[in-house]
């Protein structure tokens, strides 16, 4: 079954992803979350996860970011 955005499980039919949709927004039904414990995820990992990368940005110089922005460019944009 494919999922939406943000984990939540949704039919594949797009009349039927359509129903699921107005029954969520009408309150006949409740939105499904995987959450890290149903995914087989460690909580404590995903709470330090999410609060890294920011950290490491504001440590980050600003030259730094240049650079490593300046290389990203590079990749995505070199031609195969």
């Amino acid at each position: 079954m494919p999922k939406g955005p943000k984990g939540e499980k949704r039919p594949a039919d797009v009349i039927a992803n359509a129903v699921k949709v107005m029954r969520i927004a009408t309150g006949e039904e409740q939105e499904e979350y995987d959450t890290p414990e149903k995914s087989g995820k460690d909580p404590a990992a995903v709470s330090m996860g999410q609060r890294g990368g920011k950290a490491r940005a504001e440590k980050m110089t600003p030259e730094r970011r240049a650079e490593i922005a300046k290389k990203a460019a590079e990749k995505r944009w070199k031609r195969p």
